[in-house]
């Protein structure tokens, strides 16, 4: 996501960067289902616990990596298209 949104920005491709903006809410899924299946490790296993929570800060990361690419891929959207998409985008603000 962060090299399609990155090559959106050079090449001013709103299509690719829309494309980008749509992979968000996978990669927040896929995120909260790892959380829930570290939580079902540690309930079972209090060994797995300092595992579990390294590799849930690792997750966090990766989603706060796709929500930056996102960020850049709706400037893009806003710099061709003069279309603002971001999430709780009032237009009447």
């Amino acid at each position: 996501m962060l090299r399609q949104a990155l090559d959106a920005f050079v090449r001013e491709d709103a299509e690719l960067a829309l494309q980008v903006c749509h992979q968000d809410d996978a990669v927040d899924q896929l995120a909260d289902q790892v959380l829930r299946e570290l939580l079902t490790f540690m309930m079972e296993d209090p060994h797995t616990i300092s595992r579990a929570v390294r590799l849930t800060f690792v997750s966090k990361y990766i989603e706060r990596v796709a929500d930056h690419a996102t960020n850049i891929a709706e400037v893009v959207i806003y710099i061709k298209d003069g279309v603002n998409v971001r999430r709780g985008y009032d237009a009447s603000e």
